[in-house]
């Protein structure tokens, strides 16, 4: 793989530094990717600790193959769907630590048969996992224009949401819009460039793309299953790209840090004390941003947020 085409994960030495990885703990990678984050958590752990790492991405099992370790297990699932795992494996309450860099990597950006490129011109899928659900393709052609107008304002934020899918309504109707460059084009007819640095179909196929694959769902259900599935003063660290998910990360984080009060002299039963003492919350320890220096050597690092939390007992 060229230098070009490799992916450098974010933040690595930052997430290294405050998951405090223990010998013996046991660690989930949400987001394997191509596996930096993984790599550089198994350099950590002894021989009784573990790591488990999940993609939904197909292409990621190659990657996984090449980790030779014993600590180590790679599922080709969804993260909203670790909870099940964790039932299996019997590790409820038992993990140390949770990373997940909501980011998608440059190997597919890189590959132009995935769909996500708006400079390298294939087939128009976006699909994390081409095995499940619909292709941008299939929805771009077959959704009306209040649809198609409402995911880009949604999920990309774009001020000209509106004409881009009038644009696109009235394109498909003389043909099929069926490659990524050919919705580029359309787009970029109607976004001005006014800042260089960002293509202007940037917000559009991110709006799409995280249409497609569930994303903000996704992301709320693991959230909330951390809570279940975290050891007591274990770590969860989020890796955000855009202020939609830092939004829901942020709000997650703030929600349930908070202190429950309860008022003075306020009757209450020895059952419902131990149910309060019960629950568990977080901490919020950090939000930390790329430095200069990483942002120059990985300019997709721009972007990233990363927020660290701990959970404890009241």
């Amino acid at each position: 793989m060229s230098k070009k085409n490799y992916h450098i994960p974010v933040l690595l030495k930052e997430v290294i530094k405050y998951l405090k990885i223990k010998k013996n703990g046991i660690y989930v990678d949400c987001t394997f990717g191509s596996g930096g984050h993984s790599k550089n958590i198994l350099k950590k752990i002894g021989k009784h600790g573990f790591l488990y790492s999940l993609d939904k991405d197909p292409y990621s099992i190659n990657f996984s193959k090449k980790i030779k370790n014993k600590n180590f297990k790679f599922i080709n699932d969804s993260f909203e769907n670790f909870i099940k795992y964790a039932k299996k494996f019997n590790i409820i309450k038992k993990i140390d630590g949770i990373i997940l860099d909501l980011g998608f990597s440059t190997n597919q950006i890189k590959n132009k048969k995935r769909g996500f490129s708006f400079v390298l011109n294939g087939p128009l899928d976006m699909r994390y996992n081409q095995k499940y659900g619909i292709s941008a393709k299939e929805w771009i052609n077959n959704s009306n224009k209040k649809n198609i107008f409402e995911v880009i304002k949604k999920f990309g934020q774009e001020k000209f949401a509106s004409k881009i899918s009038k644009s696109i309504v009235e394109y498909r109707k003389k043909k099929k819009i069926e490659k990524t460059v050919e919705l580029s084009n359309i787009i970029n007819k109607i976004v001005y460039k006014k800042n260089k640095k960002i293509n202007p179909s940037t917000k559009t196929f991110q709006a799409i793309r995280i249409y497609i694959n569930k994303e903000l769902k996704c992301i709320k259900k693991i959230l909330k299953d951390s809570l279940k599935i975290l050891s007591y003063k274990g770590k969860l660290l989020v890796i955000s790209f855009n202020s939609l998910e830092d939004k829901i990360i942020k709000y997650f984080m703030k929600c349930n840090s908070k202190d429950i009060k309860i008022p003075n002299k306020l009757p209450i039963t020895n059952e419902e004390l131990k149910k309060i003492n019960s629950k568990k919350k977080l901490k919020i320890l950090k939000k930390i941003f790329p430095s200069k220096k990483e942002i120059k050597k990985n300019i997709r690092s721009r972007s990233a947020i990363l927020r660290v939390a701990e959970l404890k007992k009241i």
